[in-house]
């Protein structure tokens, strides 16, 4: 009884120590504090500690993988899994669904009360979710625009912004550890998780995945309205060979390291206290199982010091999938000693903890290894203050969910919009038009949230969003209900119903549309993440070309709203549209934003966070190699080369237009160890106020290794009223300038470098 007193007592004591330090000195504390509490910990409860299940597994139900409503926790599993087995971490909801904030602070409580009071030496439960773009599980949290979303804005701070929001409601909602950010290149739109990370270029990721970071973190420790991020998925997971989510990748170590890296660096700098592992295969080598990555490369190389946890199941999937392990306990051997220090089992944690005991025992896992990975989590507890305050209340946020949260949301979501066509400028779009809104993405909250969404694929996010406006509703509130017409035409795919009815749909479609005086045509993907996402055709559906089509034969003009979370081809269709819109994935308020766009009263100002491809057989970046966009040559080689996109990277219109002029670079011939300064002057030429993202671009115009066609190496967004200029200046290193050579190696060599913003170019040369 006294040692527990005294347990009690260091706690209380370790947390008002906390409150008086900074931040470095905290982490500090908190490592010490660990490494004692490691010292009284057994073989067992060590291991326990490195085991992380899912809500499930300790609620009540029939079985394991599905539960009762309403959700209620079983102390009898609860003991099981924390007493008995010392399971140190829990994830996830059950039954795939969201909860209300007060239900969550209920239930970790229960399960803290267990690990608290129930447990010799008193550890509390790490709890995590993936709180992707908002909190994904907390029924009446903020939802936010999905992170290609964000990239669209190219405005860091609405990264921030979203950081701080979700940060927040996630702790009102009792839960300290957010599986967020999404640094994965989105290099593939095949790629089914592409909407959840930051785009195509490298530095652009870097910028918004640090800033958000930063959003979560934050920069005092015992800030309870902060959470620990996990940077997610290290490394290369974006980019499989099918184009499937979870298959293999081939992928050389310099283009891991130039394009994939660099946003999971500047994370790393920025704070990220804790890193998610690639679910997938690298050059036939499973990542979870990969020590050149796991341990030399992040470990010692980047230096990170925190947690590294696995995805889901994924070390079962060593011998389940993959056949590199034949069996559980092979599996386990070679990630713990690949440098896996939490385990997402999810299920079956008494094969984990069992296992890695035996093989410790056996010498197969050295404790020093054990001791290395429960330290980190241990400190990671104490660093969030959970040993003192183990369940946050959701009194103690007044501002959950509230409007001006609320307008964070929106605005970010207003200014990702992106305008890729204005034939004519038939927008804005002029009070008093009669207006048809048609397609599948017009009357549904689902399609503007896209997955992560009140579950797990988005399919229930109708049940939660009564109170928001689908873009039909939103377009009806502005242009007024005599005003339009609502008529969804088709769903995605051919169902029983197709073949009978789909020609009556059509008709009344193009009925419709002879009476109005424009067409809304709202198309684009349902909500989807992981491999129910995966796309045999990137071709938008069937049933929507033949949409399109039907609905031009009536003659009227049509605008065609993007609703997706990738780009899908619709270079079919496009010819018919005469303006195309793409609102990405902009969530709860999406709907608001692009009613507002179209009447004009918000300027678009959202530019392509990726390339948007005309064919599925041309999938390349805009920092494609030269080869990849040759000009005709004569001779019996008469051919061109293959990069002819729909819309490039970083294009978007406005309803204003701007002029660059003045370009000015302080050093046309600079050495390896200079810094350069970059000007240029941006006037808004147009008659209404716009916002234009400036972006910098370099070329390297001949290397030993072939070079990009161009990169993106800074941007700014600037707001200028009509006749307004601005200078806009740039600071670059000429390290900026490197790319990784074939040994793995930054390298920048001499000769000259193009430097583009706008429509402006100059020359500078690396001297000798």
């Amino acid at each position: 009884m006294r040692k527990s007193s005294l347990s009690i007592f260091t706690f209380i004591l370790f947390g008002l120590l906390l409150n008086a330090c900074a931040t470095k000195d905290s982490s500090s504390l908190a490592k010490r504090h660990a490494e004692k509490l490691l010292k009284q910990m057994t073989l067992e409860e060590k291991v326990g500690q490195m085991a992380q299940i899912t809500l499930d597994v300790v609620a009540k139900g029939g079985d394991r993988y599905a539960s009762t409503e309403p959700l209620e926790i079983s102390p009898v599993e609860l003991k099981k899994a924390i007493v008995d087995y010392h399971v140190g971490s829990i994830l996830n909801t059950t039954n795939n669904r969201a909860r209300r904030p007060e239900v969550w602070n209920r239930i970790i409580n229960e399960i803290q009360q267990t690990a608290i009071k129930d447990t010799r030496l008193r550890v509390p439960i790490i709890y995590g979710i993936d709180a992707i773009h908002g909190v994904t599980y907390t029924d009446g949290a903020t939802m936010l625009p999905q992170e290609i979303t964000l990239a669209a804005t190219f405005n860091p701070s609405f990264a921030k912004k979203a950081g701080e929001i979700t940060a927040y409601e996630t702790r009102a909602s009792g839960i300290p550890w957010n599986f967020s950010p999404v640094l994965d290149l989105g290099a593939d739109p095949r790629f089914s998780r592409q909407f959840e990370g930051f785009g195509e270029d490298p530095y652009l990721g870097s910028i918004m995945g640090s800033e958000i970071v930063k959003g979560y973190e934050g920069t005092n420790f015992l800030d309870s309205t902060k959470v620990a991020s996990c940077i997610k998925h290290f490394l290369g997971y974006s980019v499989p060979i099918s184009g499937k989510d979870r298959t293999p990748a081939y992928i050389p170590e310099h283009i891991l390291r130039e394009y994939h890296l660099p946003a999971f660096k500047k994370a790393i700098e920025s704070g990220a206290r804790t890193i998610m592992i690639n679910s997938g295969i690298i050059n036939g080598v499973s990542v979870h199982a990969d020590y050149q990555l796991l341990t030399k490369l992040l470990k010692q190389e980047l230096g990170f010091k925190g947690v590294v946890v696995t995805d889901w199941a994924d070390i079962e999937n060593l011998y389940r999938r993959d056949k590199v392990a034949s069996n559980m306990n092979e599996a386990i051997e070679q990630a713990i000693n690949a440098g896996i220090d939490m385990s997402m089992i999810p299920y079956q944690y008494e094969d984990f903890c069992n296992g890695l005991v035996k093989l410790v025992k056996e010498g197969r896992v050295k404790e020093s290894r054990i001791n290395d990975a429960v330290l980190k989590i241990l400190t990671l507890k104490y660093e969030l203050n959970l040993f003192n305050k183990p369940v946050t209340n959701l009194a103690d946020y007044p501002d959950f969910g509230s409007e001006k949260f609320a307008r964070a949301s929106y605005n970010a979501a207003s200014e990702a919009i992106t305008l890729l066509k204005n034939k004519e400028n038939i927008l804005p779009l002029a009070k008093g038009k009669k207006i048809l809104v048609c397609g599948p993405n017009a009357n549904s909250m689902r399609p503007l949230n896209g997955g992560w969404s009140y579950s797990w694929q988005g399919e229930k996010t109708d049940e939660f969003t009564q109170r928001f406006n689908t873009i039909y509703e939103a377009v009806t509130k502005k242009y007024g209900q005599e005003n339009v017409t609502f008529i969804p035409g088709v769903s995605y795919t051919k169902d029983i119903e197709y073949y009978k009815e789909t020609k009556e749909r059509l008709n009344e479609v193009f009925l419709a549309a002879k009476a109005v005086d424009v067409v809304l045509l709202c198309l684009g993907e349902n909500s989807y993440t992981e491999k129910p996402g995966d796309l045999n055709d990137l071709y938008i559906s069937d049933l929507q070309a033949e949409l399109a089509t039907e609905v031009a034969k009536a003659g009227k003009p049509v605008i065609l709203v993007l609703n997706e979370g990738r780009p899908r081809v619709i270079s079919k269709i496009e010819p018919l549209a005469n303006a195309v819109i793409q609102t990405y994935l902009p969530s709860n308020y999406g709907g608001d934003a692009l009613a507002n766009v179209l009447a004009g009263e918000v300027n678009p100002s959202g530019k392509l966070p990726y390339t948007y491809p005309k064919s599925p057989n041309t999938l390349l970046n805009y920092y494609h190699k030269p080869a990849e966009s040759q000009k005709k040559m004569d001779g019996a080689y008469n051919y061109e080369g293959d990069f002819t996109p729909q819309y490039e990277f970083g294009y978007g219109l406005s309803y204003t237009t701007f002029e660059y002029s003045k370009l000015s670079v302080n050093k046309k011939v600079f050495s390896k160890d200079d810094d350069l300064t970059i000007s240029v002057d941006v006037k808004n030429t147009g008659s209404v106020e716009g916002k234009e993202v400036v972006m910098l671009y370099t070329s390297d115009l001949v290397a030993k290794m072939t070079p990009d066609a161009k990169r993106l190496r800074r941007f700014e967004k600037i707001s200028l009223t009509p006749g307004e200029i601005k200078k806009v200046t740039f600071n670059l290193s000429a390290k900026d300038l490197a790319y990784v050579n074939q040994s793995g190696k930054w390298t920048i060599e001499p000769g000259e470098f193009e430097i583009a913003v706008g429509n402006l170019k100059q020359i500078i040369s690396l001297d000798k």
